[in-house]
């Protein structure tokens, strides 16, 4: 069984359909994925239609992100100015242009998202974490809208290697923190959406327009280090 963490996509239909298609999911397989499906890119709608299909696939763990959160609040009847400002219009779009074309499956699989996920060895957050506490003792500011920006995390205590999102990372480039990784490699702004395989260290990269890039060579040798070190 693999167990493999997936980035921000926010809308970039093809590029998921070109890394779903480079990963090629057996059913054993578990791919987590760290939020912010919607929002910027051109089909969001494509994008969650995508993974309501990988469900009957594959083992997925889908977490929430920020942009969910205002989508979901849109759909609930809050003000949706602000969504609509930072990334939501191309969202409604892609579902003609109304929030009641959004079907009964979207909104469930967007209700169903998880603020989190732990494993024996990871955990896995959208934006960010608190190094002393349990997950399920961060505070929301924390794990869905703190960027890497206004504060790097020390090592979790529980000693688990972390994986998150939220922050794009310069020149589309994995952020290896040494402690964590981030995954959000900017594929809506021109460079990739990312995908790591979190115990052999392989990587993919796929392009908006879904050209697949090749695995960094370096990601292989530093994930290779960490293998060695647990041993």
């Amino acid at each position: 069984m693999r167990t493999i963490v997936v980035g921000d996509i926010h809308g970039c239909a093809k590029a998921l359909r070109a890394l779903l298609e480079a990963i090629a999911p057996q059913p054993q397989d578990q791919l987590v994925f760290l939020g912010d499906y919607v929002d910027r890119g051109p089909d969001s709608k494509g994008v969650i239609e995508q993974l309501i299909e990988l469900q009957q696939q594959c083992q997925t763990v889908c977490l929430l992100g920020n942009h969910e959160i205002m989508f979901r609040g849109a759909l609930r009847g809050l003000n949706p100015d602000l969504w609509l400002e930072i990334g939501g219009r191309p969202t409604l779009t892609s579902y003609g242009g109304r929030l009641d074309n959004v079907s009964a499956a979207h909104r469930s699989f967007l209700d169903a998202l998880l603020p989190y996920f732990e494993t024996d060895q990871h955990l896995f957050v959208h934006a960010n974490y608190l190094a002393d506490k349990p997950l399920e003792q961060q505070p929301e500011q924390t794990l869905f809208w703190e960027h890497l920006a206004d504060r790097l995390p020390d090592p979790h205590h529980s000693g688990k290697h972390v994986f998150c999102g939220h922050t794009p990372q310069p020149q589309g480039g994995i952020g290896y923190f040494g402690h964590f990784t981030c995954l959000d490699t900017g594929c809506v702004s021109g460079f990739w959406l990312s995908a790591i395989d979190v115990d052999s260290g392989q990587t993919w990269q796929v392009s908006r327009h879904g050209h697949l890039r090749e695995s960094w060579r370096v990601v292989r040798k530093l994930w290779a280090a960490i293998r060695r070190k647990r041993q």
